[in-house]
């Protein structure tokens, strides 16, 4: 309880710095600044985002999860893992080359276009890995008291897929209100590229962190959906049972419509930016050497981003584990609270994170200003969602009574937790590890202000060159990007069941 109470307070602090900034010095000025029409459109636009993408996401995942795992689609095994390969590329690199391809993308249109091709993995992995080993002796037995296929699936099967559903859904739209390169580049005016304008305007403005604090309760209103549309039914067993797998559904003449409809998604979603990054990488490698501009070593910089994505996964994953621990054990109204205050700060944008952690170091532990210890702190409290959503699915996997029974014969408490949760958890753990990964080495804007002098990393090379227009500049870190994050997205697909 402590240790979860302890990871709560960190992870809300950057948040009550802002609110301090925001509000402290003048609350009349802030309503003011509050009522004003461009912040109207401002909520406008994030709000049509949330409510274009995420459905938009979810209806992608569940829909291309439902074709692979219950039909007898062509190819299932190879779709399976194209469909889950575009975590590989990060957003911001898919909106480098969609604007690279089409310059004229722009609007929600555009970014709605990147956002959904980019994050629907966060709904189909985990709806995929459930429809796979799913039980189907509940929705044969409804059919057999004369529920239709429809009746059947609705009351058996949606339930069951409610918190993979709800829980990827979450993810989306944090990393929507999160946002901030896809944005730009798509020239979308949201609360998150406003922020930033604000803060370059100013170092320490009251007027971003007044939009900043809108973030966070747009937030608030997301994890309360989520936790209304998750519900509270327990979905684990003590023991597996006759499992039956679900027979397949025959696609037939609706065959060729599948196999078009996923082509399409994958296309967008993989091969037309990975085929945009490999033909600017070409573009870079033939330029002479005197056209290449002063950039950042490749090699160093990598390593770079390597060491810290490493220990931000480490850090955020420990981390985690108390407050998923606390609420998959005691389900309290508590527990709840200490979880969802760990996802409020994931929602905010990373330089509003950065600039807080800057001033709370700056005024009281001035020893870790411009370290790496503060930049894997704002990793941690930025992503710590992506570790807790997986540890949570592991954890309702291993029931209590698994414990208590071992804790009968003798096991102290540690080693119950050694001996019989961390083995069925640690698939959970390493997933949840992988996601952080991905998202520490391709992190912008925290990076950009938080990083020790002389320190680069991958996506701030990269964002250095793409400012610039300078396409085939920025290839080589995009292509690099895409390299370090495909083994740990292969990881990930591994660990979740997606692949054998």
């Amino acid at each position: 309880m402590t240790a979860a109470v302890l990871v709560a307070v960190i992870t809300v602090l950057p948040l009550v710095v802002v609110a301090a900034d925001g509000f402290g010095s003048s609350p009349a000025g802030a309503v003011d600044y509050l009522l004003r029409p461009r912040t109207a459109e401002l909520l406008t636009n994030t709000l049509l985002l949330l409510l274009v993408t995420v459905p938009a996401t979810v209806v992608l995942g569940v829909g291309a999860a439902w074709l692979v795992e219950r039909t007898d689609l062509p190819l299932a095994g190879v779709w399976r893992v194209l469909l889950g390969a575009p975590l590989a590329v990060p957003a911001f690199v898919a909106a480098y080359a969609w604007v690279s391809f089409r310059p004229g993308l722009d609007g929600l249109g555009g970014a709605a276009l990147v956002t959904t091709a980019a994050y629907y993995p966060f709904v189909y992995l985990p709806v995929a890995a459930i429809l796979r080993d799913l039980d189907a002796a509940p929705e044969e037995d409804a059919r057999a008291l004369g529920a239709s296929p429809l009746q059947a699936w609705r009351r058996t099967v949606l339930p069951r897929l409610r918190p993979a559903v709800s829980g990827g859904g979450l993810l989306v739209g944090l990393h929507l209100l999160a946002e901030f390169g896809v944005l730009e580049m798509m020239r979308y005016p949201t609360f998150t590229t406003a922020i930033l304008v604000q803060y370059e305007v100013s170092f320490s403005s009251n007027q971003g962190s007044v939009l900043a604090l809108v973030l966070a309760l747009m937030c608030v209103t997301v994890l309360t959906l989520e936790h209304l549309l998750r519900g509270t039914a327990r979905t684990s067993r003590v023991g597996r049972g006759v499992h039956r797998r679900a027979a397949r559904v025959r696609l037939g003449r609706w065959s060729p419509a599948a196999l078009l409809a996923l082509t399409v998604v994958v296309a967008v979603s993989l091969v037309l930016p990975v085929t945009l990054v490999c033909r600017w990488l070409l573009a870079h490698l033939a330029a002479p050497v005197d056209e290449l501009g002063l950039r950042p070593s490749l090699l160093v910089t990598t390593g770079s981003t390597i060491s810290l994505a490493l220990a931000a996964a480490a850090v955020t994953t420990v981390l985690a584990l108390p407050g998923a621990w606390l609420l998959s054990r005691r389900r309290t109204t508590w527990t709840l609270l200490l979880e969802r205050v760990t996802y409020i700060a994931s929602s905010l944008p990373g330089v509003v994170i950065a600039l807080a952690l800057i001033t709370v170091s700056v005024r009281y532990v001035p020893g870790i200003y411009q370290s790496q210890l503060l930049l894997v702190l704002c990793y941690t409290i930025l992503f710590i969602p992506r570790a807790m959503v997986s540890l949570r699915s592991g954890l309702a996997a291993a029931p209590p009574e698994l414990s208590d029974a071992a804790r009968s014969l003798g096991c102290s408490p540690a080693r119950a937790f050694r001996r019989v949760v961390l083995p069925l958890i640690l698939p959970s753990a390493l997933t949840g590890a992988a996601l952080v990964a991905i998202a520490a080495a391709t992190e912008l804007t925290a990076t950009l202000l938080l990083s020790p002098t002389g320190t680069s990393t991958l996506a701030t090379a990269f964002w250095a060159a793409s400012d610039e227009f300078d396409y085939a500049g920025a290839a080589p870190f995009a292509a690099m990007m895409i390299l370090l994050s495909a083994p740990l997205t292969v990881l990930m697909l591994r660990q979740s069941g997606i692949t054998e």
